[in-house]
């Protein structure tokens, strides 16, 4: 509790440094945040119109289909890979101040989930426009989709960063593994596919299958993400959690030796 109060005493630091990433992301640039939404929207209606002719799907359904898997995906690959970097590139505020290292990775996250909810909106006009009877009470749980995310991602995160401190080729192994776990899940492919191969274990058991259902169920199917959804997803979160204390416990004070 006592790191926790010190992280919250030096929010001001750290959601400062997040801002400061947020405006040199679009530093310059004619559009600026709207790249946010126009990159997720061009690349889901590419995708839509290849995998809706390969899999004889409706264009309508399987374009959010698709764009919540690429947003979500990207969100979640960027706060674990940039998390696990985090460290290391703020080595040298960590040299000159002495402030709870999770205030680094709390800093990747938030500027991954800023840009999250902007590529959400593209997601709810899609939706508006070629599934509007889905509309309804039901979004509300749209919201509680970026605090289950965060959950999940920031003790990930904040256990490689650890690592990466001292195994500088984390970050590299983190592209392959991303990318196989992008295989084996619901991210582009639909639930059926997967079930129809006999493949449900992918389905069941998949953290990011139930992540994914959060934002899904209500924008694509007009009903409320499951309670399995929800415990499988806090269930995975608590398991991280403890992983990263345990990780942290030993490792924060020689984080400083391996910079």
């Amino acid at each position: 509790m006592t790191y926790l109060q010190d992280v919250w005493a030096s929010r001001y630091f750290w959601i400062h440094l997040a801002m400061s990433d947020l405006r040199a992301r679009w530093r310059r640039s004619t559009l600026g945040v709207l790249w946010a939404i126009i990159q997720p929207l061009g690349i889901t209606i590419l995708l839509t119109i290849v995998f809706s002719r390969l899999f004889n799907q409706r264009v309508a359904s399987y374009g959010p289909y698709i764009m919540s898997g690429i947003v979500s995906w990207q969100c979640v690959t960027s706060c674990i890979t940039g998390g696990s970097l985090s460290f290391v590139q703020a080595n040298t505020y960590i040299k000159q101040r002495h402030l709870p290292l999770l205030v680094y990775v709390l800093r990747i996250i938030i500027v991954n989930l800023v840009v999250l909810g902007l590529a959400t909106i593209a997601l709810l006009l899609w939706c508006l426009i070629f599934l509007p009877e889905n509309l309804g009470i039901h979004y509300l749980a749209i919201l509680t989709f970026y605090p289950v995310l965060a959950l999940m991602t920031t003790p990930i995160a904040t256990s490689l960063a650890y690592i990466t401190v001292r195994y500088r080729d984390i970050p590299h192994a983190l592209g392959l593994i991303l990318q196989t776990f992008w295989f084996v899940s619901p991210v582009y492919f639909r639930v059926e596919m997967f079930r129809k191969g006999g493949l449900d274990i992918l389905v069941d058991y998949n953290p990011l299958y139930h992540l994914l259902q959060i934002i899904r169920a209500p924008l694509l199917y007009g009903t409320w993400p499951t309670l399995t959804n929800y415990l499988f997803c806090l269930g995975a979160s608590v398991v991280f959690t403890f992983i990263a204390i345990w990780i942290g416990r030993s490792q924060e004070s020689k984080v400083i030796f391996y910079l």
